[in-house]
């Protein structure tokens, strides 16, 4: 009796189910659940569209996060590139420069009257008062003490003052040690050129009556010196440009300073003059004063 109680509820429920489905069936297009459907599905679309959204957006998100890291490689793929570039640029400009420098070298060596040997320059000293390079020239190549050397444009840049094998040591026009009769080309006055160090050279002694001018070319006197020395440079090597002229107080004679003409702190390569023949001349015996020949004994 108890077991048959719940069987016949199910049996009613399962009934009544399957009669509403019917009718759900048969009132499914009528217009008040087509109203119904249509409220409800106008009342959830903000939640529809949030949804859709928030779907959108965390999709957007993952696919920016991509391009990010996509153009962060491309960024420093292109840095690297962009630094090699440079390095390379670098090291053409620096051929460049080089070749340049040994152009005008060829330039001078065709226009000089003199034998000349290149050197490239090895090592620089200085000091407050010294002022020396090294080139890898020397006694090898016929490098002399004393020779002059010249940089591009014919611009006098020193003297040798020590030769070794493999090696030459130059003292530069700036060094306070170095002097040189200059000529100034416009007015000809003649004057002592000296080096001092970090500022532009010294020309002095300059006679008065010579109009020397600012922005005028200063170059090698080549004059005879005192007791038939000859100059130790030729004649016509730029020394360099006058930036400023003071007479001095007995208006007899003018200073001028002279800026060099040689990028002295700059030099790459030079050209050494081995043939010029300067300073003291060639000493030739003289007959009367030839040793007397020991008389021969004779004989008994």
């Amino acid at each position: 009796m108890l077991t048959g109680r719940p069987a016949r509820r199910q049996a009613i429920l399962y009934v009544a189910l399957v009669a509403v489905s019917l009718l759900m069936l048969a009132f499914s297009s009528s217009a008040p659940l087509t109203e119904l459907r249509s409220g409800v599905g106008f009342a959830m679309s903000p939640v529809q569209n949030f949804l859709r959204q928030g779907a959108q957006t965390a999709g957007s998100l993952f696919a920016t996060i991509g391009e990010i890291d996509r153009l962060r490689q491309v960024n420093d793929d292109l840095t690297q590139r962009l630094n090699e570039l440079e390095a390379a640029n670098r090291g053409l400009e620096s051929v460049r420069i080089q070749n340049q420098q040994l152009t005008e070298l060829l330039n001078v060596r065709s226009g000089l009257d003199y034998d000349t040997v290149a050197g490239e320059v090895i090592s620089r000293r200085t000091t407050t008062q010294e002022r020396v390079i090294s080139i890898g020239t020397g006694s090898e190549a016929g490098v002399t003490v004393d020779d002059p050397v010249v940089a591009g444009g014919g611009a006098l840049v020193g003297q040798v003052v020590e030769v070794g094998q493999g090696f030459s040591r130059i003292l530069l026009i700036s060094d306070t040690e170095f002097y040189v009769a200059g000529l100034t080309e416009t007015s000809r006055g003649i004057g002592d050129v000296q080096g001092q160090a970090e500022r532009p050279l010294n020309m002095t002694r300059i006679p008065a009556t010579d109009a020397v001018n600012v922005g005028e070319s200063v170059v090698t006197a080549g004059i005879e010196l005192d007791e038939g020395v000859r100059s130790p440079y030729p004649k016509g090597l730029l020394i360099g440009t006058v930036v400023s002229v003071e007479r001095s107080p007995d208006q007899l004679f003018q200073t001028a300073l002279v800026q060099p003409a040689a990028p002295l702190e700059r030099l790459e390569y030079v050209l050494v003059i081995t043939n010029y023949d300067g300073g003291l001349p060639d000493v030739v015996p003289d007959p009367s004063e030839a040793p007397e020949e020991s008389a021969s004994p004779q004989p008994s």
